[in-house]
């Protein structure tokens, strides 16, 4: 089912979490803030809208990285009813798209449920601080062909680390809903 996120709660302050890849590695959110932000991505495998961007998102997040932005995704489906979002295949999903992050098992749902994630993809950006600045999407090209498209998440994400503040206006992700068990 379609959905999208609501508007930016600007200053929420983001919970932490610890949780581990699909290796098992812990992840442990303090570790990954940035010193000029986090961006937090709820992905999962299947989802047209995810496999639409993972090329970009992953460009996206190597310019982001390289400016001292942490990034990292999660996935929060209910991989028993939906196999292809299983660990092992989050693996081969990452491998795939060499995602120079790490893509973390949210296998309870406790951490979607505490961001209130909608939907995949679902970008959340935080400041140094910690505090939401970025609810809004990767860019305008959504599904279509992404020549001349508007990085609206770096834009945003470097505004961010920047000024510590995410742009006023901001357009909200869409996509597949998160698999609740």
């Amino acid at each position: 089912m379609l959905t999208g996120p609501p508007v930016c709660d600007f200053g929420w302050a983001a919970p932490a979490f610890e949780l581990p890849d699909a290796s098992g590695t812990v992840h442990h959110f303090d570790q990954l803030l940035g010193p000029n932000g986090l961006l937090i991505a709820f992905i999962c495998n299947h989802c047209p809208y995810v496999i639409a961007i993972a090329d970009r998102l992953a460009q996206d997040a190597r310019a982001l990285m390289d400016d001292g932005i942490g990034v990292l995704a999660i996935m929060s489906n209910d991989y028993q009813s939906y196999p292809a979002d299983a660990p092992e295949r989050m693996i081969e999903f990452a491998n795939k798209y060499s995602f120079p992050f790490p893509y973390l098992v949210d296998t309870d749902q406790v951490v979607a449920r505490a961001y209130d994630a909608k939907c995949t993809p679902d970008f959340f950006g935080l400041n140094a601080d910690g505090l939401l600045q970025y609810r809004g999407r990767l860019d305008d090209a959504r599904m279509g062909d992404a020549a001349g498209r508007t990085p609206e998440l770096v834009n945003a994400m470097r505004l961010i680390a920047q000024t510590g503040a995410g742009p006023q206006n901001q357009t909200a992700s869409m996509g597949c809903s998160i698999k609740w068990r």
